[in-house]
């Protein structure tokens, strides 16, 4: 599966994918010509008796993403992250609701020559006739991602910079916290002296399960336990987040409150790629160009008159979205035309600046792969990186171009289908201010309040943790 996750999973460890990772297995190359011979052998034996024991089951949750135990079979298959747990949940009691992310709609749309409005109406015909309950658009999700991350910027800014106008370079830049597998590597590799410049906000993904499985479901008369939530999305990394613990929330099990039992509830049950989409529609023979287009479900899709919206950038509009909302808040600067960032090192790395009275006072980046995300990492540690915020996503051309979608056709080349992606990406979606979402000021009003309060920090927020060497080796003992 090493072409599926992230560059930065991929890369974490020098013998990924050719041999099981070092800190995963009982290496007998640990066994020190010190000792002597008939210790050494008693210790051989040890571990080929311990070899012999019953495999032990894992799950996501268990996964430190070092990609040593993961192959392209087991990481399809693995429990609650699979089609066919999809198919047997919408066969099921529960209530199955799927949330598609714009970099999925757009994949499948450049495969079989449809517009992103096509593909989502379609898919909802598709899932509501294998007995799904409602297909939701994460488009929604990432305009209140956004106003959480606008928020938490001026923030930061505001709290660093004296009065004199010296800044606290020591918490600049903030970085994107949207992408999965850019979270894992920082948590398993850099520690915790990278961990505070990382957003606290949680990915459109993880913001559009809180607010189904804390909010909308009471809309529509279901309990959390009987909601199975799905996501459709462009990255295998987003299993792996899905399954992180911090994304679970604790739900009272007994009836009418005499049991003092609970049960774990998780915000997105299970994801599907982009690649896993197109293996439902060929394995059930769907002829999906000839598909009705359903009407879309309005509760928590962005929908205005037949038309979709949302902001652009193929990989969530952060830094264009965020240098916007600053430049206006801070500096009172309203940014009307298209934001034009200036590639610097290559075509994955490109910033954008704002000058007041010939001063810079915003500059933003753009940090796609992992070569350039290194690079950033070695300047923030040593306290020489100017930028005050990056969008970072580990994968090089950003969230299209995600292990998870799907690949060429025979004939096409991975370089021309990016941009073909991006073109399609915003076909006929319109581009709009995530503050004027409706969508996103009905779910403040009713449920959170205002950007930034404490209930907001409460559902749209998360935290990291380093993973430290002492906790990988543990697995040994498996």
């Amino acid at each position: 599966m090493s072409e599926k996750f992230s560059p930065a999973l991929r890369l974490a460890d020098l013998n990924d994918f050719i041999a099981p990772s070092q800190d995963c297995i009982v290496s007998l190359k640990a066994i020190k010509s010190k000792h002597e011979k008939e210790e050494n052998q008693e210790k051989v034996k040890a571990v080929s008796k311990q070899s012999q024991t019953e495999a032990v089951k894992i799950s996501l949750k268990d996964c430190l993403a070092c990609s040593g135990c993961i192959t392209s079979a087991e990481t399809i298959m693995l429990e609650k992250q699979s089609l066919d747990e999809f198919l047997s949940q919408v066969n099921s009691e529960k209530a199955v609701i799927v949330s598609v992310s714009p970099q999925s709609r757009a994949s499948l749309a450049a495969y079989f020559g449809l517009s992103p409005t096509q593909v989502l109406r379609k898919l909802t015909t598709l899932f509501k006739s294998l007995g799904v309950k409602a297909v939701f658009d994460t488009s929604c999700s990432r305009d209140l991602s956004l106003m959480e991350s606008c928020n938490e910027f001026i923030s930061r800014y505001k709290q660093h910079v004296s009065t004199d106008g010296g800044e606290n370079r020591s918490i600049f830049p903030m970085l994107s916290s949207a992408c999965p597998g850019w979270i894992c590597y920082a948590e398993k590799t850099l520690g915790s002296y990278i961990l505070p410049y990382i957003s606290s906000v949680k990915s459109p993904q993880q913001a559009i399960g809180t607010a189904i499985k804390h909010h909308v479901i009471q809309k529509m008369g279901l309990m959390p336990d009987k909601v199975y939530h799905v996501t459709v999305m462009p990255c295998y990394d987003k299993k792996l987040e899905a399954a992180r613990d911090d994304f679970l929330f604790s739900m009272d099990c007994g009836e009418n409150g005499h049991d003092s039992s609970q049960m774990k509830i998780a915000e997105v049950d299970s994801v599907l790629t982009s690649g896993e989409m197109l293996d439902l529609i060929q394995s059930k023979s769907i002829d999906f160009k000839a598909l009705e287009e359903a009407p879309l479900d309005r509760l928590l899709t962005n929908v205005d008159e037949g038309h979709l919206y949302g902001v652009s950038g193929g990989s969530g509009g952060y830094a264009e979205t965020v240098f916007r909302h600053a430049a206006k808040t801070l500096f009172g600067k309203e940014i009307e035309e298209p934001l034009e960032f200036r590639s610097v090192r290559n075509s994955d790395f490109k910033e954008v600046t704002l000058e007041v009275e010939g001063k810079t006072v915003l500059k933003f980046a753009l940090c796609y792969g992992f070569r350039n995300l290194q690079n950033i990492v070695r300047k923030i540690k040593i306290r020489k990186c100017d930028y005050h915020f990056l969008e970072v996503m580990a994968c090089p051309s950003g969230c299209l171009n995600g292990g998870g979608q799907i690949k060429p056709k025979i004939g096409q080349s991975a370089k021309d289908l990016i941009p073909l992606l991006e073109n399609v990406y915003m076909q006929d979606v319109l581009v709009a201010n995530p503050s004027d979402n409706p969508i996103v000021k009905s779910l403040y009003d009713e449920w959170l309040g205002q950007p930034g309060s404490d209930k907001a920090k409460r559902y749209l927020h998360t935290e990291y943790h380093p993973v430290v060497k002492s906790i990988s080796s543990q697995l040994h003992n498996w």
